[in-house]
């Protein structure tokens, strides 16, 4: 019952920039944090960026400058816009919806390539 629906992403060259989105049902919205992580191959899945039911914003130090977290709790909607792509940004990007210790969904993932 619970869906998280990623889209947006896609093959750019580095410095390019994608939006990704990911669309949630099944679930009250307002209530959980979500985050986008990535995982690229042959490595461990990692946070990218999150974003509290208050907005508050955390990003890896990887991404921090680059990558922008954003949600309308009215859409059920959470994006990530990334920007001045590096070919190290090349992973999977999933979607989570957590609260924490009582519940954690993900999405099936958005591949992003980064090549030129």
């Amino acid at each position: 019952q619970v869906q998280l629906v990623e889209s947006g992403g896609g093959l750019v060259q580095p410095g390019g920039s994608l939006r990704l989105s990911c669309a949630a049902s099944g679930i009250i919205f307002a209530m959980y944090k979500m985050g986008w992580y990535r995982q690229a191959p042959g490595k461990q899945r990692e946070l990218v960026a999150a974003i509290t039911s208050g907005e508050t914003t955390i990003y890896a130090d990887s991404v921090k400058g680059r990558f922008t977290i954003s949600r309308d709790n009215a859409k059920n909607t959470v994006w990530l816009q990334v920007n001045s792509l590096k070919p190290e940004d090349t992973a999977v990007y999933y979607c989570n919806a957590n609260i924490r210790t009582v519940v954690d969904y993900w999405g099936q993932g958005t591949q992003v390539t980064v090549s030129s």
